[in-house]
Order: structure tokens, then sequence, then C-alpha cells
């Protein structure tokens, strides 16, 4: 079953300018993972320091293979470099019934 995680994000202040191209390059390793459906930046039309990225993935299997790998030095991203706290994670499956 198809799964959309949600991680919301804030950055730095110091680090708005630069953030884009750090998430980008974050951003193409994650699409390039296994399972990925597809990604999506949104940005708070009042805090552009607050972001929440959308991604879809083909299981909850996938996803988890996913955040495992980000907790392996060969799949540490950085992320947290440029974080003003740490982010916060929501995974949902869709419900076809509904």
């Amino acid at each position: 079953m198809a799964v959309t995680a949600l991680l919301d994000l804030h950055l730095r202040p110091d680090v708005i300018e630069t953030a884009p191209s750090v998430l980008a390059a974050i951003l193409a390793d994650t699409r390039a993972f296994a399972g990925s459906l597809g990604i999506e930046v949104l940005e708070d039309v009042a805090d552009p320091a607050h972001l929440t990225v959308v991604e879809r993935w083909e299981s909850l299997e996938h996803d988890n293979a996913y955040r495992a790998w980000r907790a392996t030095p060969e799949g540490a991203s950085g992320l947290g470099e440029i974080l003003a706290a740490p982010p916060s994670l929501w995974r949902y499956e869709t419900q076809s019934t509904l």
C-alpha cells in the first residue's frame, strides 16, 4: 500500500539563501531511492524558513528502507546542519476505500 511521508523542517535563518541547493542535492538521492514515487517541497507562505517535504513511497517497506539508509554513514545527508530544530516526520497510508 502506498505511503505518504510528511517531513516538517525549520531552517536556520542564516541558511535561507543556500538551503535550496543543499536540499536539491539531498532530494536527488531521495528521488533515486528504490520505491520513491515522487517528492514535493512546500514552503510556508508566512515563513520561508518553514518547509514541508511531501514524499510518496510504493510501500511502508520502501520508506522504512530509505529511513534506515539515511541513518547510515553512506546515506547521511547533512540535513541537520541547516535545521534550526529537529525535523518532525509523519507517515500515512493511502486509504483507497474512502
